[in-house]
């Protein structure tokens, strides 16, 4: 079975800081769209929280996760097809 492909936690890691750095200061305080940075916030970290879930659980089944930074990098299956007959 090909291993699992799932987001590099890096990738939540960005988006979070992004958010909390940049973002909630650029919308100010009280106002409306904080609550929604806040909330987007939130649902990021409990993104994370699952896929480490899904992690632990691939692990006790003995899956292999292959953590992806891009969408451009070719699947297991793919690269077999790429590369020259040996």
């Amino acid at each position: 079975m090909d291993p699992i492909p799932l987001p590099s936690h890096i990738h939540y890691e960005l988006l979070l800081q992004l958010l909390e750095r940049q973002t909630m200061l650029a919308v100010g305080r009280n106002s409306p769209q904080q609550e929604q940075v806040h909330e987007l916030i939130i649902t990021l970290r409990k993104a994370l929280s699952q896929q480490k879930q899904l992690e632990e659980s691939c692990q006790r089944a003995n899956l292999a996760v292959d953590y992806r930074w891009s969408l451009n990098q070719p699947v297991p299956s793919q690269v077999s097809s790429v590369l020259p007959p040996s």
